[in-house]
Order: C-alpha cells, then sequence, then structure tokens
C-alpha cells in the first residue's frame, strides 16, 4: 500500500525505446492507477513529422506539452493516482508539465543507447524510429530530482523499485 502523503502521479521519462509505456503500464497494474501515454496526446501533424524521422522544435512541442499538463492536473485534483508515460526530455518541459503541482513523481528511464537502438529496431507500428533516437540523446537534459533507473533490469524490478521510491 502507497501512503496517502504519498506523490500521487508518477511520469515516466525518457527518449524513446527505454520503456516507458511498458514500466509504465506494469506500475499502473501494480498500484491500481490509471495509465496515460504521452503518445496518445499528439496531433496528427507531429505524428506524421515523426513519423518521417523529423524531430519535433519546442514551438511544435508546446500544445501536446499542454495538452499532457491537462491530464497531469487532472490525475492531481482527481487524487486516485495516475502514471504517464512521456518523454519529458528538457528541464523546460518537465517544469510545463508539473511546474506548480504538488503530488507528482518523475522517474527517469535510462540505458545503453546500443540497447535502446535494439529495440527501437524491434518495436513494430510506432511512429518514433530508431532514426530520432540521436535527436532524442542530443537534446535530451537528465533531470537532477528525479528517480534515475537503468533499463537494462527486467520490467518486474524496475516497478519494484518506483514502488519502494513512492513508499520512502
Amino acid at each position: 500500500m502507497i501512503p496517502d502523503r504519498t506523490r500521487r502521479v508518477v511520469i515516466l521519462s525518457g527518449v524513446a525505446g527505454s520503456g516507458k509505456t511498458t514500466v509504465g503500464q506494469a506500475l499502473a497494474r501494480r498500484l491500481g492507477w490509471r495509465f496515460h501515454d504521452a503518445d496518445d496526446l499528439h496531433a496528427p501533424a507531429s505524428i506524421a513529422r515523426m513519423r518521417h524521422n523529423l524531430p519535433l522544435d519546442d514551438a511544435q512541442r508546446q500544445p501536446w506539452l499542454l495538452r499532457v499538463r491537462s491530464v497531469i492536473e487532472n490525475a492531481v485534483r482527481d487524487g486516485a493516482g495516475g502514471v504517464i508515460a512521456c518523454s519529458a526530455l528538457k528541464e523546460r518541459y518537465r517544469r510545463t508539465l508539473a511546474g506548480g503541482l504538488s503530488g507528482v513523481r518523475f522517474v527517469f528511464l535510462t540505458g545503453d543507447p546500443q540497447l535502446l537502438h535494439q529495440r527501437l529496431e524491434q518495436r513494430a507500428g510506432h511512429f518514433a524510429g530508431p532514426a530520432l533516437l540521436d535527436t532524442q540523446l542530443a537534446a535530451l537534459e537528465p533531470p537532477d530530482d528525479a528517480l534515475t533507473l537503468d533499463v537494462a533490469v527486467p520490467v518486474d524490478a524496475l516497478v519494484e523499485r518506483i514502488v519502494a521510491d513512492l513508499r520512502a
């Protein structure tokens, strides 16, 4: 059981291939919380750009970040707990997502670039392909205040580590 005083929204951040969705879904099941994938909130034009291996710039990303923030605000307000998978690559993105909100915990998923690339090669049907990984790694500003986990370990172990952090 997670204490009431514990943060009620977990944002799993990291580059493509880091397992945000996989870990997020497993964590949400474990906690009985709702799961939201920020990728589902991208505008069709943004998805089309990324399908053509064109990264989004900050101006193109801003409306998406505001849609994700709305989901986070709703999760904080309803108090039922939420897990959100969102790249949140830069500090200013994280401020947009969670600035001024209480009850939000960032978990940064990281891994060896070769492992991440391999995962993206094996992933089918997603708009963010392996070609976008290098641009995401170049843009990445790793958070100082997040729980940072290496994704080379099994998903269950990552989930248990996050749950332990929430209980602390």
